[in-house]
């Protein structure tokens, strides 16, 4: 990501925009009274029977006189990041979409309603201004070259808004690939060059080392693909003012039949995309390489894919997973619980200060939260409350599920220490992680996120793709909030 940024403090004047063939004005509740190009804004809102006001919740865009497009949003102050982001995206996306060299965001009103604007429009600019995978015909990669930053200045060079949107497209670039361009062995290439790039220590548990190892859980999954590439990767961030060991945790599954619970076309359609919360943990880690955040990150992803075959594991198995436990298997399309059982296993034995692990692990969270949240469960009250103000400042909403201990009866088995999931499927976001929970060595504080907002359509908050990258900047303001704690 390339965009270079110029900041001029002064505020834009129709001369000053000569050469820009897109602007985005970013206005606050009361009109300025110099604002270039106020005329084509008055016979446009005149036009369409709209006042001032009203682009404080539906932007407008127009072309100017000369040809050039501008769009116009009003920031109330009192917006939360989330609105804010949403405003803009709205805003930007007419004119991003013409695939501009350049853009002119022109910032308006009093200093602290500036710098908000200033950081959220770059970081909404630089997010969508990408060319995400696509295999449709040839198409002319043409980058936002500069971003010219009107009405504020500062030393800041938006290198948070700049790592952020780098590990939040990584993140949908990883998912938007097709499953036979990210096997899992391609998959642990890519994320063997990241790691020579950024410098990161990197180990892999091979089927070999995890079937040595006893990590049956997760062996139990991958055994029905072929070739056996499935792995468990281990990638170690450590910075030099590390004062803290967190351990972000991810879901890989590069692609999910069901397995002999065999998914049927609608449901198995999109199921490339089962591997969002190890591409969000891999932004994550990005973002936070970038910034230079205070402390060590262990990031175990769980990358494999759920085949029919064979070998595939099969209803009434029972398997030992890495603990020790035994687990009766009642659906072999609960596949996630069951590699990332033994991955927080492993995780946890390095006895981190905290835990955060993401998947797209249930149906059943999305029909609790449908696609514009995501939810949260966890060991610890107050990191509930932490999670949920992380995704408030980060434009990335989560609610949070009880995870009361006696919805642990529902996972009794008669054959084995704990069932895998029930049939019924009732709560099943909720006993998921309570099997996840069981699998979790000495006490160390976790939280648990089911993605049900990786995929909105027409985008969601600041991005606009329908992969939205969800839980990169949740997660880097998670961390930022348990270092400050």
């Amino acid at each position: 990501m390339s965009t270079r940024i110029t900041q001029v403090a002064a505020q834009a004047d129709e001369a000053s925009l000569q050469g820009v063939t897109h602007v985005l004005f970013v206005l606050p509740n009361v009109r300025p009274t110099a604002l270039p190009f106020g005329e084509t804004l008055d016979a446009r809102l005149k036009r369409s029977r709209q006042e001032y006001a009203e682009l404080g919740k539906s932007p407008l865009t127009a072309d100017l006189p000369d040809g050039r497009a501008a769009s116009w949003v009003v920031l109330d102050s009192k917006l939360e990041t989330f609105q804010r982001h949403t405003l803009l995206r709205k805003a930007i996306k007419p004119l991003l979409d013409e695939k501009p060299q350049t853009l002119a965001i022109c910032v308006y009103g009093d200093n602290d309603l500036r710098a908000k604007a200033a950081q959220d429009a770059t970081y909404v600019a630089l997010v969508n201004a990408v060319d995400l995978p696509s295999r449709k015909g040839k198409q002319e990669s043409r980058p936002l070259e500069t971003l010219i930053l009107h009405g504020w200045s500062s030393p800041d060079d938006f290198a948070e808004a700049r790592a952020l949107a780098r590990g939040n497209t990584l993140a949908r670039e990883l998912t938007i690939l097709p499953p036979n361009e990210l096997t899992p062995t391609l998959y642990r290439k890519r994320i063997e060059r990241l790691a020579e790039q950024y410098g990161w220590q990197h180990e892999e548990y091979d089927m070999d080392k995890l079937r040595e190892l006893g990590a049956g859980a997760f062996v139990a999954v991958a055994q029905g693909s072929q070739p056996q590439d499935a792995a468990i990767v281990h990638l170690t961030y450590t910075s030099q003012r590390a004062d803290k060991s967190v351990a972000l945790i991810g879901k890989g599954i590069c692609f999910d039949t069901g397995g002999h619970n065999l998914k049927p076309a609608r449901w198995m359609q999109g199921m490339h995309e089962d591997m969002n919360g190890s591409a969000v943990a891999l932004g994550i880690l990005v973002a936070a390489a970038e910034i230079g955040l205070p402390m060590k990150i262990d990031c175990w992803l769980a990358i494999a894919q759920n085949h029919i075959g064979p070998g595939a594991y099969k209803q009434g198995d029972i398997i030992t997973a890495l603990n020790g436990m035994t687990i009766e298997v009642v659906h072999t399309d609960a596949e996630g619980r069951m590699v990332l059982s033994d991955t927080l296993t492993l995780a946890s034995r390095e006895k981190p200060d905290f835990m955060l692990d993401f998947a797209t692990l249930t149906g059943s969270m999305g029909e609790a939260l449908g696609e514009r949240y995501s939810g949260i469960l966890g060991n610890r009250p107050e990191l509930l409350c932490k999670a949920i103000g992380a995704g408030r400042a980060a434009g990335e909403r989560v609610a949070a599920f009880p995870f009361d201990e006696d919805y642990d009866e529902e996972l009794e088995s008669s054959v084995a220490d704990i069932k895998q999931c029930t049939l019924e499927g009732g709560a099943d976001h909720i006993l998921a992680t309570r099997f996840l929970s069981r699998f979790i060595e000495g006490d160390v504080p976790w939280v648990h996120v089911d993605l049900s907002s990786s995929n909105h359509k027409g985008g969601l908050g600041a991005v606009a793709s329908d992969v939205t990258g969800f839980g990169v900047g949740y997660g880097l303001q998670m961390l930022r909030a348990v270092t400050e704690a």
